[in-house]
């Protein structure tokens, strides 16, 4: 499946792909939206090409929520937004693999021959970026592993609201927000709701958040 909202480039894409990756199928969706409709009603495709940008996301949320529906699901991002600290964060965030999107058809051919044997595909001349005790990335994997509704909380705490108004907000008990929050809290490895802002901020990643 393809995730991009450029018809042109996905028509281009899935004819290259049919070509050098031996791919007999391939579907398409504009939004994330579309796309999380497809896998909730028909077959889990093989493998995803997402691009960051999306009209109904931007960013890491786009992945994020991709991941968090399908935790198994290979997912690899196809962007021009191609620089390390960039291809670090998809990768941090559970990407397969980073394919930018002027890349020659026979770099997808590899990523997908890197995939199918179960590695991660990097771009050639990929750098790991040096992080100052690796916090940046080390907060957008710890984001990474929460739920599409434990985001969404953590986006209306990073808000300011409390427990009752999140529950008003997302029609559910307040007893549920608060486990959520305390899972959210386990999970990021903090204390407090104050801290676990922190985090988002630290990682720059309020604003990617879903949503309520």
């Amino acid at each position: 499946m393809i995730i991009d909202d450029h018809p042109l480039f996905c028509d281009a894409l899935s004819i290259v792909l049919k070509m050098v990756a031996g791919v007999d199928t391939v579907e398409t969706a504009e939004t994330l939206s579309q796309a999380l409709d497809h896998l909730a009603n028909r077959v889990t495709p093989d493998i995803v090409l997402l691009d960051l940008n999306l009209p109904d996301v931007n960013g890491l949320d786009g992945l994020l929520r991709l991941r968090a529906r399908a935790p198994r699901l290979p997912i690899v991002v196809v962007s021009s937004m191609s620089d390390n600290r960039m291809i670090s964060a998809t990768l941090q965030a559970g990407a397969s693999g980073f394919v930018p999107k002027h890349s020659q058809r026979d770099v997808f051919q590899q990523a997908f021959r890197a995939i199918e044997l179960g590695k991660t595909y990097t771009p050639e001349g990929y750098i790991e970026p040096g992080m100052s005790g690796g916090e940046p990335d080390d907060a957008v994997s710890r984001l990474s592993s929460l739920t599409n509704q434990q985001s969404r909380i953590l986006r209306l705490i990073c808000d300011g609201k409390l427990n009752k108004q999140i529950a008003f907000d997302l029609s559910i008990a307040e007893t549920t927000v608060k486990a959520h929050v305390t899972a959210i809290m386990r999970k990021l490895g903090v204390q407090s709701r104050t801290q676990a802002v922190l985090i988002a901020q630290q990682a720059k990643y309020a604003h990617l958040l879903p949503d309520a």
